[in-house]
């Protein structure tokens, strides 16, 4: 079911490998991140739970017969399967019935009770996560510079140039990767989207998630909060008390549901630390580093536009580390990869450590501006030092070096330092 003006995605392989291999596909990630449209390129057959014209004879028929809704050609898209949660069990029989690998795809929201599945679905429904567009995905980078060709050829230097300034991408990351803003006709209209999306989780998602009503405000002041502690390592009791003052009777309980329900809408998408034994545990920092999914969403968290970083560009400097974040984590699964971060008590860091299932790992460094590349140069190279130091003293237990050092800018040019530190444009990325 293919769509000519259908703008590939890093999903698609993913989908594709995954159907290959499994019975069933369920598509999760943000909602408005292009999860159903995705699915349609692959789909032969699709069931929308959600038209209205024939919304109340499909639940009616799932209540009775869910079966009846696989008939199709396969794969068969279900879309918006949890407004009949049943149809999870029935997908999960049919996939034992039918064998082989293929045949469904599901997508909707994460907003279904758990209880009202008899089964996991482990071994006959493969999960994957789907992400806002990242600059490659949306076209607004020309991706002249490709990680894989990295991976595979670390040694070889690189030269790449990028059209895209510093203002361009402070309008790029208060746009976001949402699919639907590449077909507005105004930037007024692009930045719109973003606030759309937070009043939409605050006024309806965030209840419907599991059925517990709570204050939009709230849900405003907290993402206000996570967005203003963007790609630190804040605790949770300081952001909690952030947002006492325009609720003064919050519960950590209650402060603690509301962040598990912004995690299980994919908006809250938190970073991993990595702790590797090249010094003692604690001097390595392990908490989450806090991470919103898109960098619209903070931006219109805290009601700022693009004029807002005209004589702010420190502020931006945690926006450009959450879109390049959002970036190497969607180009993170066509490789086959994790994202995480390292930061020391001794302020050593790499803000975004990939992994890749070979072993291969970069170490990655976000830096707008020029005058900061040799600050991020250096913390790269005295972690590998470490690594070195790590091995000579337990040469028994070595630890692989890091393949590749890359320092992610918001600058016009690619080329590789003679420290063998990789400087790339984020804007000439891609998988």
């Amino acid at each position: 079911m293919n769509d000519s003006s259908y703008l590939p995605r890093v999903a698609d392989s993913v989908l594709s490998d995954k159907l290959e291999a499994m019975g069933a596909v369920l598509i999760e990630g943000p909602k408005w991140c292009g999860k159903t449209t995705t699915a349609e390129q692959q789909a032969a057959s699709v069931i929308k739970m959600q038209d209205t014209e024939y919304k109340e004879q499909y639940l009616a028929t799932a209540l009775t017969r869910p079966s009846q809704l696989l008939v199709g050609t396969q794969p068969r898209l279900i879309d918006e399967w949890q407004d009949a949660p049943m149809l999870w069990d029935a997908v999960r029989a049919a996939v034992d019935k039918e064998k082989g690998a293929g045949h469904y795809i599901l997508t909707g929201s994460n907003s279904v009770d758990r209880k009202q599945l008899s089964h996991s679905g482990t071994g006959r429904i493969a999960r994957m996560r789907m992400l806002p567009m990242s600059l490659w995905e949306s076209g607004d980078s020309n991706g002249q510079v490709s990680l894989s060709y990295l991976f595979d050829h670390p040694n070889e230097p690189v030269f790449a140039q990028t059209d895209v300034t510093i203002p361009q991408l402070i309008f790029l990351a208060c746009r976001g990767g949402w699919p639907a803003t590449l077909f507005l006709k105004t930037d007024k209209a692009r930045r719109q989207v973003a606030h759309e999306y937070i009043e939409s989780v605050a006024t309806t998602d965030m209840t419907t998630i599991d059925g517990v009503k709570r204050n939009p405000q709230l849900v405003k002041q907290i993402l206000k909060s996570y967005s203003r502690n963007l790609c630190t390592l804040a605790n949770r009791k300081s952001i909690w008390q952030d947002t006492l003052p325009a609720n003064e009777s919050l519960s950590v309980l209650t402060f603690d549901s509301y962040i598990n329900a912004l995690k299980q809408l994919f908006i809250i998408d938190e970073i991993e630390a990595w702790n590797p034994a090249i010094r003692s545990a604690t001097a390595i920092r392990s908490a989450w580093k806090r991470n919103i999914v898109d960098p619209s969403l903070a931006i219109a968290a805290l009601n700022l536009t693009p004029d807002s970083f005209q004589y702010d560009l420190k502020t931006f400097g945690f926006i450009f580390e959450c879109m390049a974040i959002r970036d190497i984590k969607a180009y993170s699964q066509t490789l086959g990869g994790q994202v995480a971060y390292y930061h020391d008590r001794y302020d050593l860091e790499a803000d975004i450590v990939l992994h890749l299932n070979n072993d291969k790992y970069a170490l990655i460094e976000c830096k707008l501006g020029s005058r900061e590349i040799d600050e991020g140069a250096s913390h790269l190279l005295k972690i590998e030092q470490l690594i070195v130091k790590h091995n000579q003293s337990r040469p028994q237990m070595p630890m692989r070096m890091p393949d590749l050092k890359i320092i992610l800018t918001g600058g016009s040019m690619a080329y590789t330092r003679q420290d063998g530190v990789y400087v790339i444009p984020l804007a000439c990325l891609k998988p």
